[in-house]
């Protein structure tokens, strides 16, 4: 590199390649390991999915460690700003494509960028003055924002469940660490060791540099902003053509490669960049089997689809010679429900304003209920819950096994059945009658939160689920299911700033608008609309103490309190949800 580091790379070249395009994947996950997950001479086995089609497609494929980690010297920072006048994932990336192209003579001197989650977040930063010889790139699942969407935080909220990812990527070069808490239900060591700051001084982590820069940082200051991609690349402008890519159930990701797409609309850049949303978790475009995600099931092998429809040919039109253009919409985006691809010039499809239609509102009403109509001047005002941290709502059914558990139970959590939420009796559920049509959406859910506290800090958790016919004759294991689609939480303290926390003013009603992740879904005649609302969504995100602290991070055990909770649903307090209704 510019400054002299030298940084651990890995170059895969088929037998018979001549002029060959090369693609470049720079990793914190050991380079030397994501090209031998088995023995055997076989490609096909011994790289992962996506990185065995482009060989196979005739793809020079190169892997590197980042700075700092496992095979490559320097030091390891693991949101590494920009840094002008100095090095950063931006100059590495740009020093390498200068390096391969002169030194791989099986090349034709073009290169794409590749990358899933922390990777896709390198390959973005590929694109900040990037070398005229990267053509294409393909995010997958990238780290865009941390704080808004992304792995530490949604909208305030910490992911308290991400700081076992944190603490084996940082403390050593590797990332073999084993999670010091490994019991088989993780809620009761949560729960027992208080805030995320009891947490990390009980496992060491307070010393950790990462995580002091998080815990230091728990508004949306100019550390999280600075290094917000959507934001830099927005300003910068994007020149290399971009294709962005997103599983609707991304456990880790969700906010990113959306936010992007839409930041760079009506700018120069809008031509470059394209977006694939897919039926998948983090990473299931490039890693796993796309035909089914947990019990849900999508009649084709999505992800292959993807791979061998969408990202060979676009990289092949923008690397290889005489290769025929690739017909790839604005926007390709696999409607569930329906179990089809479908293509859209403009994303969302619809939205409250700026968009070609309008977002349709599905109202809460009395008695537990959904309707596209307001609620009539006589219906009932509210419906309360009583919060208490001490009995947190789960993110997901006990037993919760860590991160990086044996049974891999995180990957496929957002697609779990929510009917052990829905007995709590802390958390709202609504519930449409039976659709005898179909509800088409393809966009950002919103939910519109007219809410009390008898606190003064709150969270407010909003899942917009499909529920499947109690007799579901296409599959019997799914009769009463509930599917989320889209859910998120939202820190009160924010709701105004999110630079700028303030305590919430007891009993008074406030209105909280909380964007959902992006979703393309049917909900299909026979089944109906549910949405549930809650306090807390424990362990994954910290417990909000309720009463207003300067950082919850650190919250003692005397600040956590019980608190009432209202949702109203009434002539000029109507809660409701504005569904990106498509045609």
């Amino acid at each position: 590199m510019r400054d002299g580091a030298k940084l651990n790379t890995t170059i895969l070249i088929r037998k018979d390649a001549n002029a060959a395009p090369l693609i470049l994947d720079r990793t914190p996950y050991n380079a030397k390991k994501l090209t031998s997950l088995s023995q055997g001479p076989a490609f096909a086995t011994t790289l992962l999915p996506f990185h065995a089609d482009l060989m196979r497609a005739g793809y020079i494929i190169v892997l590197q460690d980042v700075r700092g980690k496992d095979g490559s010297e320097g030091d390891y920072v693991m949101a590494r700003p920009l840094n002008p006048g100095g090095v950063d994932n931006a100059t590495d990336a740009y020093d390498t494509i200068d390096w391969l192209v002169k030194n791989v003579p099986e090349s034709n001197g073009r290169v794409g960028t590749i990358g899933i989650s922390y990777n896709g977040y390198a390959a973005l930063m590929s694109l900040i003055d990037p070398h005229p010889a990267l053509r294409a790139s393909v995010p997958i699942d990238p780290m865009v924002d941390g704080w808004k969407g992304d792995d530490w935080f949604h909208n305030g909220a910490y992911r308290q469940f991400m700081t076992e990812w944190l603490y084996r990527q940082t403390t050593t070069k590797g990332s073999a660490l084993r999670w010091p808490d490994t019991a088989l239900d993780s809620y009761d060591g949560w729960l027992a060791r208080g805030s995320a700051g009891g947490t990390a001084r009980a496992f060491g982590i307070d010393k950790l540099p990462a995580w002091r820069k998080m815990a230091e940082h728990p508004a949306y200051d100019a550390f999280w902003q600075d290094q917000a991609l959507d934001r830099v690349l927005a300003q910068r402008g994007i020149s290399v053509p971009t294709l962005l890519v997103h599983g609707s159930w991304d456990q880790e990701d969700i906010y990113g490669a959306p936010a992007l797409f839409e930041a760079t609309r009506g700018t120069p850049s809008s031509d470059k960049v394209r977006l694939v949303i897919g039926p998948w978790n983090h990473g299931g475009a490039g890693l796993g089997d796309g035909a089914s995600l947990g019990p849900i099931k999508f009649r084709s092998d999505t992800a292959y689809w993807f791979r061998w429809n969408v990202m060979i040919p676009f990289f092949d039109q923008h690397l290889k010679d005489g290769a025929p253009a690739a017909d790839i919409a604005p926007v390709t985006a696999f409607e569930t429900g329906t179990n089809q691809w479908r293509q859209f010039d403009h994303w969302p499809q619809s939205c409250a304003s700026g968009c070609a239609a309008s977002s349709k509102p599905l109202y809460l009403r009395s008695g537990g209920t959904l309707a596209f109509t307001a609620p009539a001047p006589r219906e009932s005002g509210f419906d309360e819950y009583v919060s208490d941290p001490a009995k947190p709502v789960t993110f997901r059914q006990r037993p919760i096994e860590s991160l990086g558990g044996p049974k891999g139970e995180w990957k496929n959590w957002l697609v779990e059945d929510q009917r052990f939420a829905a007995s709590r009796p802390d958390v709202l559920t609504y519930v449409s009658e039976v659709l005898t049509e179909p509800v088409r959406i393809a966009g950002k859910p919103v939910a519109n939160l007219f809410a009390s506290t008898s606190g003064t800090d709150s969270d407010w958790v909003v899942k917009l689920i499909d529920v499947y016919p109690a007799e579901n004759p296409g599959d019997a294991n799914l009769g009463g299911y509930q599917l989320p689609i889209a859910m998120d939480v939202l820190r009160g303290r924010y709701r105004d700033d999110p630079a700028r926390p303030k305590p919430i003013p007891a009993d008074a009603t406030v209105r909280y608008r909380l964007d959902l992740p992006h979703t393309s879904h049917v909900f299909l005649p026979g089944h109906r609309i549910m949405v549930q609302i809650q306090s807390s969504w424990f362990p994954l995100y910290d417990r909000n103490p309720q009463r207003f602290v300067d950082n919850i991070m650190f919250a003692q055990p005397n600040d956590y309190m019980k608190a009432t909770q209202r949702v109203f649903h009434k002539l000029g307090a109507a809660s409701h949800i504005e569904l990106p209704i498509a045609p």
